[in-house]
């Protein structure tokens, strides 16, 4: 099956071909055949589902389904597009101003916002960080399940934060800790 090729399963579901692999990242172009176990970089043919518009996961269906992991995987590359371009937007806003204000107080002023624009795009960096550590997951079939209890974590609570580790319950628990802890 070519990329980027249809077809439907038992289940009526369209399922987009899709080559992902270290190999394909690189910019490398997809060989279609069978995988001979050589060379190491040959890509990873996954069949990635196609999702129906407006589609919202539902308490209804299998916890984290194809159709599910899509759905969690499209927001979280958008959420991420996102946050690269407002970085990008950020290093073209500082390139173009200037401290060279006559006013000491345009000038202060102007050092601040670019402390505080510098702080949140930090902050922006360590959640990327969280987003393609989320995706990884999602790869490996371990996205959607508490760290600690293994237990499912609730959709809605994905769909509040992507890039949850923990159940609402265990992240009460460690949050408590934190606070006895801190206490001390």
């Amino acid at each position: 099956m070519k990329a980027g090729s249809n077809r439907e399963n038992s289940g009526n579901i369209k399922f987009v071909a899709v080559a992902a692999s270290a190999a394909a990242k690189a910019g490398e172009t997809y060989r279609s055949g069978a995988y001979d176990g050589a060379p190491e970089r040959e890509p990873v043919m996954t069949i990635r589902p196609e999702l129906p518009h407006g589609y919202v996961p539902s308490e209804r269906e299998p916890f984290m389904g194809p159709l599910q992991r899509e759905y969690f995987r499209q927001k979280l590359l958008r959420w991420r597009a996102d946050l690269l371009r407002e970085s990008t937007e950020t290093l073209q806003h500082l390139k173009e101003d200037t401290l060279s204000q006559p006013d000491l107080t345009d000038r202060a002023s102007l050092e601040t916002d670019r402390s505080l624009e510098l702080r949140t795009r930090d902050r922006e960096r360590k959640l990327i960080a969280k987003i393609d550590a989320a995706l990884e997951r999602i790869e490996d079939g371990s996205y959607g399940y508490c760290e600690e209890t293994s237990e499912p974590i609730a959709l809605r609570r994905l769909e509040a934060r992507p890039i949850a580790t923990l159940s609402l319950e265990a992240q009460e628990r460690h949050e408590r800790m934190e606070r006895t802890h801190r206490d001390d």
